[in-house]
């Protein structure tokens, strides 16, 4: 070993352990954000925050459903549509899940373009996803039509339960918003990729100075998460 090296070992500082190496690697942005683009974390971060939210009021509805004594109403029943003289249970909400399902096959389809550089799909993958997007909110307002014209009400409906009218509204009503929102950004950022602004990397509102492509990425974190909370709305709302 020459004396360079022993110099070298000498002065090479331990690594920390425990909570101090948590410490460390989180505030060194270069081994942990090192070449990923600060919208990233920054969605990942307002996604966290959003699930407490969501959680929380699942968790409330639960608490509410569990915990009345008055009959809770018969979502199959509450939610059906009749076809040809015939009550058919949750068919709106099934094809409303299909649909917003199938946009997130739309989403990471769009991702995937946008890595490539190929513009044109990239874009005609965004618009479908908005108009997937933009049917289901369509839709929710038709099944908020069709319950207030039964009169259904945040302080009351006529099947039981009178907490089952401000559960309904306060969380399909979060979720509509999330989508609406999401529709909004996957028209701008379709529109961005049309003009060619992320492919030239021209600064600017959702395009920033990395360019590549990455705020398709990031939009599409937002939908994946919209998508995955509308799983667990389904299934606690309308199938228990």
């Amino acid at each position: 070993m020459t004396t360079n090296q022993a110099i070298a070992i000498d002065n090479v500082q331990p690594l920390p352990a425990g909570w101090d190496s948590i410490v460390a690697d989180v505030s060194s942005d270069q081994r942990v954000f090192k070449d990923v683009p600060w919208g990233k974390p920054m969605m990942w971060i307002f996604l966290l925050s959003d699930t407490f939210i969501f959680g929380t009021f699942l968790i409330s509805y639960m608490t509410v459903r569990m915990s009345t004594v008055v009959p809770w109403p018969n979502p199959s029943e509450v939610f059906s549509l009749t076809l040809f003289g015939r009550s058919v249970p949750l068919l709106l909400i099934a094809i409303m899940t299909f649909v917003l399902i199938s946009s997130s096959g739309t989403m990471a389809l769009a991702v995937n373009f946008g890595y490539r550089r190929n513009r044109r799909m990239t874009f005609g993958l965004l618009l479908a996803t908005a108009a997937l997007g933009a049917t289901f909110v369509g839709m929710q307002a038709f099944e908020w039509s069709k319950l207030i014209a039964e009169g259904v009400r945040p302080w009351g409906n006529p099947w039981g339960a009178a907490q089952f009218g401000s559960a309904f509204f306060m969380i399909t009503g979060f979720h509509g918003t999330h989508v609406t929102i999401g529709v909004i950004f996957l028209l701008i950022v379709s529109a961005k990729v049309l003009r060619g602004d992320l492919a030239a990397e021209r600064p600017g509102f959702l395009t920033g100075r990395s360019g590549n492509y990455s705020i398709v990425e990031i939009v599409g974190l937002y939908w994946h998460f919209v998508d995955l909370v509308w799983v667990f709305i389904f299934a606690f709302f309308y199938l228990w």
